[in-house]
């Protein structure tokens, strides 16, 4: 199966800002400065994703990615519907962690199947480190949703099997 791996990268630069402004949104409503930095770490590094597929894109309708990153959030993208949902519904840091839980998810197996689309091995190779700097976003976020609710942190687990 052919894929317009352009349109492709274009799509995950896309992708890659929505993520960046559902952590950025979510940052400004947690009142838990720990969970605020982690959302905030991630919104840098799904900049920093962006920029990797920037360098990839041979597109010329985004000429800035500063620029282009620095618009007004995709309010209808399912990144920041998802979370402006939650802001409007019922919003607790606990529900926002477990959104992004699976976004991360969802985002990790989209990469990972668009990495088994390609041929051009530079860009496989760009997608196949975006899946798995992904994978080290669900892991995070999984360790912090288990500090603020209060669990076992891995860190600990060997204390608490020994006794």
């Amino acid at each position: 199966m052919s894929i317009d791996i352009q349109e492709a990268v274009k799509r995950s630069i896309q992708t890659e800002k929505n993520a960046m402004n559902f952590y950025q949104l979510g940052a400004q409503q947690f009142k838990n400065p720990e969970a605020r930095k982690t959302f905030e770490v991630l919104a840098r590094e799904e900049r920093e994703h962006a920029g990797q597929f920037f360098k990839i894109y041979t597109g010329s309708d985004i000429p800035s990615l500063d620029a282009f990153l620095d618009t007004p959030p995709d309010n209808e993208s399912s990144w920041m519907a998802s979370i402006s949902r939650l802001i409007d519904e019922d919003f607790s840091e606990q529900r926002a962690m477990e959104l992004a839980l699976e976004r991360e998810k969802n985002l990790e197996e989209t990469l990972l199947e668009t990495a088994a689309k390609v041929d051009d091995a530079a860009v496989k190779a760009v997608y196949e480190q975006n899946a798995k700097e992904t994978h080290n976003h669900y892991l995070l976020i999984e360790s912090e949703y288990a500090r603020i609710m209060g669990m076992v942190h891995e860190s600990d687990m060997d204390t608490y099997v020994r006794e």
